[in-house]
């Protein structure tokens, strides 16, 4: 098994890339660091909540791998640039940055949602993605190794979330965001591309499946049977960061078992088959 790991390890060539994760603390980024750091990469996690991206980086190191945690907002420019020079100083420039911090609290209606919310979801979700790929951007140009950056989207960029607030709107904008990105930053070698999560089972999302009633439900409009857990969604970032995606630039990979295909079966249909004319 160890030896098919490695054997993996070289594949995915990210053995030895120093990757920022953000939002790292917990759900989606926490399963990013650990598979990165399983795939050889030394791996920077940035929280607002540095207790919490301890503990994972903690076990990460625990279990033979390469991380470190670093408390940043990704709001906050000056945040993310301390951080980004105590990673540059600590680990080295960033090869590879995913931005997955992200606000996922229900906003309400658009009539009457609180704009404050709606301020502050783009906030974090738009402009946090904006200000980390700016700031480590540079850093990989500086480098001059190129780079990959891996936007966190959601199938809410694609299907609208009534009485969510800014949350599918900033989803959306994250992938166009992802797409200019991705043309303007080519010529330094650095790709940019988007994951979009349909159903996933995280801290953020536990309410949902500690009701066993949705939770059946849920499983169950889902074409492979089962909710996303985080690995599933660190396994398409890991294949996004490494080499082995090196013609793939501006996409957004969906990535929710087939639920968004299933618009179809929602339609009623008549009893006979209808025949045709």
């Amino acid at each position: 098994m160890n030896q098919q790991r490695n054997q993996t390890d070289s594949w995915m060539g990210l053995d030895g890339r120093v990757c920022v994760v953000t939002g790292a603390g917990s759900g989606i980024g926490a399963g990013t660091a650990r598979e990165l750091a399983a795939l050889g990469a030394s791996v920077a996690l940035i929280d607002r909540d540095l207790e919490t991206a301890s503990a994972v980086a903690a076990a990460i190191r625990d279990s033979g791998g390469r991380a470190e945690a670093f408390k940043a907002d990704v709001k906050s420019a000056d945040d993310i640039s301390t951080a980004a020079a105590r990673i540059g100083d600590a680990i080295g420039p960033c090869h590879v940055l995913v931005n997955n911090a992200a606000s996922v609290g229900y906003g309400g209606a658009l009539l009457d949602g609180d704009m404050a919310a709606w301020s502050h979801t783009l906030d974090v979700n738009v402009t946090g993605a904006l200000l980390c790929t700016r700031i480590f951007g540079r850093q990989m140009i500086e480098a001059g190794h190129g780079g990959s950056i891996v936007n966190v989207a959601s199938i809410c960029g694609r299907a609208p979330l009534p009485s969510g607030g800014a949350y599918s709107v900033s989803k959306a904008a994250l992938v166009m965001l992802t797409r200019v990105l991705a043309l303007e930053l080519a010529e330094h070698g650095i790709r940019c591309n988007a994951v979009s999560p349909g159903l996933v089972h995280t801290t953020a999302t536990e309410a949902a499946y500690s009701d066993s009633t949705v939770a059946q439900a849920r499983r169950q409009i889902v074409p492979v049977g089962r909710i996303a857990e985080p690995v599933d969604l660190a396994s398409v970032i890991a294949f996004l960061a490494s080499d082995r995606s090196g013609y793939i630039n501006g996409e957004d990979i969906l990535t929710d078992g087939g639920f968004s295909h299933t618009l179809m079966t929602h339609v009623p249909q008549p009893a006979k088959p209808m025949r045709p004319r």
